[in-house]
């Protein structure tokens, strides 16, 4: 697990120089790995910005969209608590095959979260934040999917929601 305490004076700098530059979440994540050879998880960089105060620049090319996700996940939590391990059938035209599930007790810190299995075979934990902010969580470090199992996976979660709750 990566901790502030791991990183020296100089690399909390460049890691606030990057933020301050634009770089998200994955950003920051992705270059721990290239500029300084330190394996993170989603939820290690999450909380190494938390610890460092970091103030991430939100992207607005992409909010439309996930407010839609977001406004329906907020709706339906406030309605009733999520069902338990909801699955989800494959893509029928032969595309990517991506199943999601939802927890029935949501991670803390979360509204909801479940869990994903992509086309691959690779598995990991999805959530969205108390804050609307989605994020997956592989089981393998430095795995990363598809975009066609990213895009069949946010279409079956959008469905589930449309439709389970």
């Amino acid at each position: 697990m990566l901790s502030v305490s791991d990183l020296n004076k100089e690399q909390i700098q460049e890691i606030k120089n990057w933020v301050s530059g634009g770089a998200q979440m994955a950003d920051v994540q992705k270059r721990l790995k290239e500029d300084f050879d330190l394996n993170a998880t989603y939820m290690d960089t999450r909380f190494l910005a938390l610890d460092l105060g970091l103030d991430f620049i939100k992207e607005e090319e992409d909010e439309e969209p996930a407010d839609a996700v977001i406004n329906t996940v907020v709706d339906a939590v406030q309605d009733e608590a999520p069902p338990a391990e909801v699955e989800v059938m494959p893509t029928p035209e032969g595309g990517p095959s991506v199943s999601v599930g939802i927890d029935q007790i949501a991670i803390p810190g979360s509204m909801v979260s479940g869990t994903v299995t992509f086309s691959d075979g690779e598995k990991g934990t999805w959530m969205i934040d108390v804050d609307g902010r989605p994020s997956i969580d592989p089981d393998a470090t430095d795995y990363r999917p598809c975009q066609e199992d990213l895009a069949d996976f946010q279409a079956k979660l959008q469905h589930i929601f449309e439709t389970q709750m």
